[in-house]
């Protein structure tokens, strides 16, 4: 943990110097701010002499009688102290919430930025809503520890030490009476640490899945409203919820002890020292003033003790919220990208599957020994029953995932030669279901190549059959569209995604079955709209509709792990195999319903 909070504060150890001198400055008038008090009480109320230094100061103004003089300069000093005190106080405000801020922004950045270049799997198994608690929750936790509770414990301490010799100064063995409980005291706080911090562990857990139950009862807002099911995300919410609300309390019912047990123990050394002071008073061996100093440092001394008490709650949870952090941070299921790695200029389109064995999990491989080749500027199709392996086929060659036998070739190379960003330029991608972003049109269709023109933009939307019904929105190409684009319809999604490839220009095109969901219009001009953008490239179409590949280059059959059958229509009919049947299923299926 301190690893990764030095790591964090190195960039800003300037700001920290700061923060560090105004907390000096903030300690030493809480050390000052009791002595006026005891001048006026000690020298101008009564008759005693002040320690040496002061001595020679006020001393010469009380010897003339002036003393509404002194009072007056108590006051004054009083007054200073408060205002270096404030202004100390202000600037320790100020740059420890700067310094907490920027600290938060780069650790954001960080975790997001490693989220960006893990590899596809790690989604498959981890929830987004706990993700999304991890950014914000567990950081603006680091983000709080990291700022201020470090240089906090500092302070803290040098206040202890600085109080100790000053009491000690002032009054060797009320000291030893103070010091004597606090060892106990810290023992309780070190016994209660791991407890605090396992609690908060809990909290933090039931807290994601808060998250993550919103946040997948929000995205599917439509489909529980169409089955009725508000009753049933409402329970769900209501007991994660209320788990969320037992385990803070038990949280709470741990942490509520530190602080009182630490005012116990104040009252009780107070109490022991205001009797044994009268009495010294009473023998004239201790001064009012002295005591009143003794009782303010007393209560100051045990204030950075009881802050370090529930220090140890932001420590447990900043501990927590570090541990979510590098959960993150340390996964290792980034793709790795070789030393002597390099950048396609410009692909043909050449792909070859060598002896692929590829599984989500080690021992349960979808492919096992996947061998095919696709020549440039082919349009190949990939069948096979659910659960083939069709998607993944296709999701190895722009290195979503690395096979765990075999290897990909593009134009003779193997993928893991090229950069991984750099390749995935040149391929583009058309999926089912286009996922726009929050943003205008325009914005959405430059997400394939961000520095294209507006007018190659338009271009592309004519040739993808989206320019009219874009040209008759509200505000054109810069409407903005609902999150993952809810204000259009499926079919003008879909254009607005073929008209985001055609911007890119890219050599290879890999279609997930884009027409699989549309109505006939549509699906008209979004055929009409693929035809133009497969022009010229090598296409890998993952097919449902196998009349959709019918005049297919070549097509491809999956099943068991292996390429089952391959070549084109008339030859897989003629096979009377795996694709004859699929053909007959479908189509006879299609004729019934006729």
């Amino acid at each position: 943990m301190l690893r990764l909070i030095r790591e964090l504060l190195r960039p800003y150890r300037g700001k920290l110097l700061i923060v560090l001198a105004a907390m000096l400055v903030e300690t030493a008038m809480s050390l000052a701010s009791p002595w006026p008090l005891k001048i006026i009480i000690d020298n101008v109320v009564g008759s005693h002499k002040l320690p040496h230094l002061l001595d020679e100061i006020v001393r010469p103004m009380l010897d003339k009688g002036n003393k509404l003089q002194v009072a007056g300069l108590a006051a004054v000093g009083f007054v200073l102290i408060a205002l270096f005190g404030a202004l100390a106080s202000y600037i320790d405000n100020y740059y420890t919430e700067s310094v907490g801020q920027w600290v938060a922004h780069d650790l954001r950045m960080r975790t997001y930025q490693h989220l960006q270049r893990l590899s596809l799997g790690y989604y498959n198994t981890h929830q987004t809503g706990t993700l999304l608690s991890t950014i914000t929750t567990d950081i603006e936790t680091i983000q709080g520890f990291a700022s201020s509770s470090t240089l906090d414990i500092l302070i803290d301490m040098l206040t202890i030490v600085s109080m100790l010799g000053l009491m000690f100064w002032l009054n060797w063995d009320f000291t030893l009476i103070a010091l004597a409980v606090t060892p106990f005291l810290l023992f309780f706080i070190a016994r209660f640490k791991k407890a605090v911090k396992k609690a908060t562990h809990s909290v933090r857990k039931e807290q994601s899945e808060i998250v993550a139950v919103v946040q997948q009862g929000l995205e599917s807002m439509q489909v529980i409203k169409a089955f009725g099911r508000q009753d049933m995300e409402e329970e769900e919410l209501a007991e994660v919820s209320q788990a969320t609300v037992s385990a803070a309390l038990r949280a709470r019912k741990v942490k509520s002890l530190l602080s009182p047990i630490v005012t116990i123990a104040t009252a009780f050394i107070t109490a022991i020292v205001l009797w044994r002071g009268a009495a010294l008073i009473l023998r004239d061996v201790m001064t009012i003033g002295a005591l009143t100093v003794y009782l303010s440092y007393l209560s100051k001394f045990f204030k950075p003790v009881k802050d370090l008490a529930t220090t140890t709650n932001a420590i447990a949870q900043a501990a927590v919220g570090v541990e979510r952090v590098q959960a993150i941070l340390e996964t290792d299921t980034i793709l790795p990208e070789r030393p002597d790695a390099f950048e396609p200029r410009f692909l043909k389109g050449n792909i070859a599957f060598e002896h692929v064995g590829f599984g989500y999990s080690a021992d349960d491989l979808v492919l096992k020994d996947v061998s095919f080749t696709i020549d440039s500027g082919q349009l190949v199709g990939i069948v096979g029953p659910t659960g083939s392996g069709k998607s993944t086929v296709v999701s190895l060659i722009p290195r979503f995932y690395d096979p765990q036998k075999g290897c990909v070739k593009i134009d003779g190379r193997d993928v893991r030669d090229y950069k991984a960003n750099p390749l995935r330029e040149q391929i583009g991608y058309v999926l089912q279901d286009t996922v726009l972003f929050r943003g205008t049109i325009l914005e959405n269709i430059a997400f394939g190549r961000p520095n294209a023109t507006r007018e190659e933009i338009v271009d592309a939307a004519r040739l993808a059959n989206a320019d009219e019904f874009i040209q008759r929105m509200p505000k054109g190409y810069d409407t903005m569209v609902g999150e993952r684009g809810s204000t259009l319809s499926g079919g003008q999604r879909q254009r607005i995604g073929i008209a985001r490839v055609m911007v890119r220009n890219s050599p290879i095109l890999l279609l997930d079955e884009p027409t699989a969901a549309l109505d006939s219009e549509s699906e008209k001009l979004v055929i009409e709209a693929l035809e133009r953008l497969m022009k010229g490239r090598t296409v890998i179409t993952i097919a449902h509709r196998l009349s959709t590949i019918r005049d297919a280059d070549k097509i491809i059959v999956i099943s068991g792990g292996v390429v089952a059958e391959s070549g084109n229509h008339d030859q897989l009919m003629a096979l009377n195999g795996i694709y004859a049947e699929l053909h007959r299923t479908q189509f006879d299926s299609a004729a019934a319903k006729a």
